[in-house]
């Protein structure tokens, strides 16, 4: 069979690095599995690759789709198969690194959901309202489904109450999902922190260090330029108001490590479900990680 490693994770947690560092030692090539980093000209916002990285280990599947457009799980899982059978047939091992759990997810189990009907009327009416009142509302229908959610990602938020209301929860379609055999065989590794105040320390200087590299420039030249699923991007909605004269940096830059570090619980709250997955603690590991991973790949690989 086919093998493929992933390594996910937490925002922060070292995805990148490690992989570069696996992708090195076992003739790895990178797919990326990050909603945000498919889109161009937003590479410090996303945490793209940069220009060094990508010359210790090829990447895939990022900084590729024009900012106007629609992106969805569905096309990820697609092109990412496509890059799968393509790093396999040169003789390279893909290793699949990102931190959106829906794409990596979907991609391990092979998932197929099936369609629900729209209803353009029940639509309408909730797209009327706040997104902060349809989000609490999702939590009390469907706890599982707002977990896993951004809260600021309207569309998503609206769909999973659609499904609630037409008599199919997230939770339950995901559940209830059309699933066949994966022709791959998955190593599948996340990262973690046993102490959460190290995780959201580090969080808490990327976003110093965002903003050196020149975040704020970055979101004022895409002011307008992005469509909802793009502009979800974490760093250029909490600068925006900065931008429109109705906050000062210093509170949109708190503002920024504050939604980073929710985020962070998010994933971590997504990725602890996984039980097949082998939870390599960066924090408690330290300089050994990097070795452990390697060590379990090449008997993966080997085996």
């Amino acid at each position: 069979m086919n093998k493929v490693i992933v390594i996910a994770g937490p925002t922060a947690s070292g995805k990148t690095g490690l992989g570069i560092e696996v992708a090195g030692a076992i003739g790895g090539e990178i797919i990326s599995a990050d909603s945000m980093q498919v889109y161009k000209n937003m590479p410090i916002a996303t945490a793209a690759p940069t220009d060094d990285e990508k010359s210790q280990a090829p990447h895939h599947l990022v900084e590729f789709l024009d900012n106007d457009k629609k992106f969805s799980v569905a096309q990820w899982c697609t092109l990412a198969k496509e890059k799968i059978d393509d790093i396999i047939s040169r003789g390279k091992v893909p290793i699949v690194v990102g931190g959106t759990g829906l794409f990596i997810d979907s991609l391990v189990d092979n998932i197929s959901f099936e369609d629900v009907e729209v209803d353009e009327d029940l639509r309408q009416s909730l797209m009327k309202r706040d997104v902060d009142s349809l989000y609490d509302e999702l939590l009390r229908v469907d706890k599982k489904a707002a977990e896993n959610i951004h809260k600021n990602n309207k569309k998503r938020v609206v769909r999973a109450l659609e499904l609630h209301y037409l008599g199919s929860s997230k939770t339950e379609q995901n559940e209830n999902s059309q699933k066949e055999k994966s022709p791959y065989d998955f190593l599948y590794f996340v990262l973690q922190y046993e102490n959460r105040q190290t995780l959201y320390d580090r969080i808490n200087l990327r976003v110093d260090k965002m903003l050196e590299n020149g975040l704020l420039d970055e979101a004022r030249a895409m002011q307008g330029k992005c469509q909802k699923t793009c502009a979800q991007a974490i760093g250029h909605k909490e600068l925006a108001r900065y931008l429109n004269g109705e906050a000062s940096l210093e509170e949109c830059a708190q503002k920024l490590k504050q939604e980073s570090r929710r985020y962070a619980k998010r994933q971590i709250t997504w990725f602890k479900r996984r039980q097949c997955a082998v939870f390599i603690s960066m924090d408690k590991l330290k300089g050994s990680a990097v070795k452990t991973v390697i060590d379990k790949c090449e008997d993966f690989l080997n085996g």
